[in-house]
């Protein structure tokens, strides 16, 4: 329990709500749009189980295959495996449950989440490469973490309509804005150890030009699900809501000042993902 509890405090669990909320929203409105109904506790229940799994073995990925890269970085070099906490035969088995959590999840939805599970899985294992020889390893991850909502649309109707990829462009470029945002306070380290990222090709200031122009992709990408959908005022409410926040975030951090790309990276991007949720959710009430 001791080694359990250091994986997830390593992987950041409490990150989870990140993603979690858009792939109950995708469920939901996957659910509104095929069916007219609100999605089975049996898909809550699944749909929960499979994020879990997929996230958990994603992270514990990335930690194993970054070790190195983590352990010259003076920000990171405490993390549990570089520092010897846990060692990497112990995060390969949490890993294997956490993936086996996933498989028996999507068996228990419907066989479309089956076939899709091998593109799943591909993502959430080659996004932790991606730094080694691209500076759009932000927008690999933002695809990574958009499968969410498509795999909670696919686990609550076994369907994947056209409207379901304007939820995920908008996951994709929100999470890839943050990622990048986040990714400012590394711009030296990455330099000097030839890991590529958009703040180390392009700068902080010109990172953090780039991140405003992904978030601007994810708002209007939601808005443009608020008129291909028959959500109404309320969403659209809360996706008004969910830019306000994006600004203020960008408004947090500055080239010359990045002490607060902490708060602009979770708590600010948590509340954008929970208040999405709960607005589709009154909308579909209402």
């Amino acid at each position: 329990m001791k080694k359990i509890k250091i994986i997830l405090e390593m992987i950041k669990f409490e990150h989870t709500l990140f993603a979690l909320p858009f792939a109950f929203l995708g469920a939901v409105l996957g659910n509104l749009m095929v069916e007219g109904t609100w999605p089975g506790v049996s898909e809550w229940v699944w749909i929960t189980l499979a994020m879990v799994g997929a996230r958990s073995a994603a992270m514990t990925l990335n930690r194993v295959i970054d070790a190195r890269i983590d352990k010259k970085n003076p920000r990171t070099s405490e993390r549990a495996i570089p520092a010897g906490l846990i060692s990497v035969n112990q995060s390969a088995l949490f890993i294997a449950a956490s993936f086996t959590l996933l498989f028996i999840s999507a068996f228990q939805l419907n066989m479309l989440s089956v076939y899709l599970l091998p593109v799943a899985v591909f993502f959430l294992t080659i996004y932790s490469y991606t730094k080694r020889f691209t500076w759009l390893c932000h927008v690999i991850l933002g695809v990574t973490i958009a499968i969410a909502p498509l795999g909670g649309w696919v686990g609550a109707t076994g369907t994947l309509q056209a409207e379901a990829f304007f939820l995920f462009l908008a996951v994709a470029f929100w999470t890839a804005g943050f990622d990048v945002i986040y990714a400012t306070q590394d711009k030296e380290h990455d330099q000097e150890e030839g890991i590529y990222s958009i703040p180390s090709r392009f700068g902080i200031a010109g990172a953090l030009y780039t991140a405003r122009w992904f978030h601007v992709i994810s708002f209007l990408s939601l808005l443009t699900l608020h008129f291909l959908s028959p959500l109404s005022i309320v969403y659209l409410a809360g996706v008004l809501i969910a830019g306000l926040i994006m600004t203020y975030e960008h408004s947090m951090v500055k080239p010359d000042d990045l002490s607060k790309v902490g708060v602009a990276f979770f708590p600010m991007n948590g509340v954008i993902s929970v208040v999405m949720l709960l607005f589709t959710i009154g909308d579909v009430l209402l």
